[in-house]
């Protein structure tokens, strides 16, 4: 089951939120050893910085992209995270178990990508080959993460340019800087109890983290961060009565609302309802009527300033309250929620980037102001569900809520909105 929604990136101790930092190039970057490196690492996505998770841990998550540059074929083993500074510092390890997994459905594995976006079979890169990597950081307090990180690459490929066979090698590539500013604080986009962050931060097994796409001539990925926000019942569903129509299901023409001031840079408000348990990705006649403009059916950009625009996407056609020049103010009612474009069933796809265009965007990192925290489902629940996400999902509540502050819900979070 899937909901797809869209395709389309000094210090940060005195920026402000959703300010960013020069790029890396021309900051202090750390010494790279020389060495010849078969296997080239570059960036995806822009200088980032840690976030706060639902789970009190802070994180960070970014995409490379390796190219093996070589005549021979180069089989990584395992990729070590290490501070910039301190190279002998390991900040994370990524084994080849995590890198490839055929039998991982979910969670910190296949992080080794094939491009545009899928599972790779193995950990082989055969010459002129590339691959994409993700990335995801986590630590228990701020003063654990580095400014700045480096890779170490352990292979077996072609250790010098006369190499007739592959050999191990291991060598430092890519600095990365993870400093590059703060979080921007916003408000919920819904109000209400019982919303679940369905397909969000972090690892695989939904549309969102992996979801690099080329685009405008580069490798993008506007969704890293992104949420597709559905509503429980208050039997844990979501829906009753008939599972085809939009109407039975709970979050159905919810209001959606601006969660910060700023301006309405462009919207779509031409795509008619789709139909709960099709997804027009996979269907013969709808698939090829999706394009870059209406994947993400009818949406609205915001752009919130500082560098930071918002995208709220699959709205009720016709119940869009702004149009592009509007001036909204935070906690303005947008539109009405939906099932239009890309989507398989009603829900809010909610994200943050840092151009207003879908296709040529890197995902910014966020935090909510303020909600309730009533637990998370089991993604052995999720999983098991079918298009139309049949089932009673109130396994993972806890005890009793927890009131947060300045966090983002992690994937199969279930939260209560403020009602104001």
């Amino acid at each position: 089951m899937l909901i797809v929604a869209g395709c389309t990136s000094a210090q940060g101790a005195s920026l402000g939120p959703g300010e960013r930092a020069a790029p890396a190039a021309v900051r202090a970057a750390a010494t790279v050893p020389d060495s010849f490196s078969p296997v080239v690492v570059t960036p995806i996505s822009n200088p980032t910085f840690p976030w706060l998770g639902s789970d009190r841990k802070y994180h960070v998550s970014y995409d490379l992209q390796l190219t093996n540059a070589s005549r021979l074929p180069a089989t990584l083993t395992k990729v070590e995270v290490v501070d910039a500074k301190r190279p002998d510092t390991v900040v994370a390890t990524l084994s080849s178990r995590q890198l490839v997994d055929p039998a991982c459905e979910y969670g910190a594995c296949n992080l080794l990508r094939m491009l545009p976006s899928s599972n790779a079979t193995d950990t082989v890169m055969p010459p002129g080959q590339s691959r994409a990597l993700m990335v995801d950081l986590t630590f228990d307090s701020l003063d654990q993460a580095p400014a700045e990180v480096m890779h170490r690459l352990f292979l077996t490929g072609q250790a010098v340019p006369p190499a007739a066979e592959p050999s191990p090698i291991s060598y430092l590539a890519a600095p990365f800087d993870i400093s590059s500013g703060k979080p921007r604080v916003i408000a919920p986009p819904l109000r209400g109890d019982d919303w679940v962050a369905a397909n969000g931060c972090c690892g695989t097994g939904g549309p969102h983290r992996p979801s690099l796409n080329s685009l405008n001539g580069k490798l993008a990925n506007s969704q890293r961060f992104a949420i597709d926000w559905m509503k429980l019942t208050d039997e844990g569903k979501f829906y009753s009565g008939d599972k085809t129509k939009n109407d039975s299901y709970a979050d159905y023409g919810e209001a959606v609302y601006a969660v910060a001031d700023g301006t309405v840079s462009s919207t779509l408000d031409t795509v008619e309802a789709g139909t709960p348990g099709i997804l027009p990705a996979n269907d013969p006649v709808l698939g090829p009527k999706i394009t870059v403009e209406n994947v993400d059916g009818n949406h609205i950009v915001q752009d919130l300033g500082d560098g930071v625009w918002a995208m709220y996407a699959h709205l009720i056609k016709g119940k869009l309250l702004v149009k592009p020049g509007d001036k909204v103010t935070k906690g303005q009612k947008l539109a009405d929620l939906g099932n239009t474009g890309n989507s398989n069933a009603p829900h809010l796809h909610f994200q943050l980037m840092n151009a207003p265009s879908l296709l040529e965007a890197d995902a910014v990192p966020y935090v909510i102001d303020r909600f309730t925290y009533q637990g998370q489902i089991p993604y052995s629940a999720w999983v098991v569900t079918d298009d139309y996400l049949s089932g009673t999902f109130l396994q993972g509540r806890l005890p009793e809520a927890q009131a947060r502050t300045d966090e983002l819900p992690l994937v199969l979070t279930v939260v209560d909105f403020p009602d104001a």
